[in-house]
């Protein structure tokens, strides 16, 4: 059992926290996911740069630019899972796009990624209907393969996401990209309906998630809420403070607390 499907087996819900990797300097990164943990994250998003994200909402866009200028690259991602992995057991997604990949390489990523403690990769653009050799590469180095399923997925397309998946299934809240919203879509509970009926596999809500009130709101559907923006959007406010780390952790364990707040959850 990997370390993801040992959180999402072991706890009700579970939190996933996003931060890009490198913002505001791969240097602090380690420093940043520790605080998250602290404060009550179960499962680490380490996102890679890229500079033409076709997924991100303007926040995650800027981090990644910030990122980018600071010199990040896959291989320094990498070390930073490694420093992570040295004092932590949490489970790390690498989050990234399928042009960084092919540029480092596949068989090398799923080899290093596995060196370095990662124990899943999500690759936002893939194709799920072109994932084989993706797939069998991720696997083949014991990693986890997380694919996105989206209110507007056919049936086809969400039984080849449940067939790829392993660890748990990224259901994006809303069509579009990153970022935080006042509410949660309406979308949301048909799509986790449609999911589970062709897989067993936990389910993460992710995009737009931003409020704790958001996050106890979904753990009355979902096993899982995934948090991007709102932590990027700290850090772009408070990268040159030196009590980032604070902060990050204060916001991460107001979050984790809603995980518990759902009707499900409620004492």
């Amino acid at each position: 059992m990997t370390r993801i499907a040992r959180v999402f087996s072991e706890k009700p819900k579970v939190l996933v926290a996003y931060i890009t990797a490198g913002d505001p300097t791969p240097e602090r990164t380690p420093a940043l996911v520790a605080a998250m943990e602290r404060g009550g994250a179960d499962v680490i998003e380490l996102g890679v740069p890229f500079s033409d994200p076709v997924a991100d909402g303007p926040v995650i866009m800027r981090a990644g630019d910030r990122a980018l200028k600071a010199g990040t690259t896959m291989a320094k991602v990498l070390q930073i899972a490694r420093e992570v992995r040295r004092t932590s057991e949490i489970p790390m997604v690498l989050f990234t796009y399928l042009n960084p990949v092919i540029r480092y390489g596949l068989d090398r990523l799923a080899k290093d990624a596995k060196a370095a403690g990662i124990d899943g990769c999500l690759l936002v653009d893939a194709s799920v209907d072109e994932a084989g050799s993706y797939v069998e590469a991720m696997r083949a180095a014991g990693l986890d393969t997380v694919f996105l399923a989206a209110p507007t997925s056919t049936h086809e397309r969400l039984q080849l996401v449940a067939k790829y998946c392993t660890g748990f299934v990224y259901l994006v809240s809303r069509a579009g990209v990153t970022g935080e919203q006042n509410s949660i879509s309406a979308s949301v509970k048909p799509l986790v309906a449609a999911v589970r009926a062709v897989t067993k596999l936990p389910l993460a809500v992710g995009f737009g998630v931003s409020r704790g009130e958001h996050v106890a709101e979904l753990c009355e559907v979902a096993d899982g809420v995934a948090v991007g923006s709102a932590f990027m959007r700290l850090i772009e406010e408070h990268g040159a403070s030196p009590d980032l780390e604070q902060r990050l952790e204060d916001f991460t364990r107001c979050l984790a607390t809603h995980t518990s707040l759902s009707k499900g959850q409620a004492q």
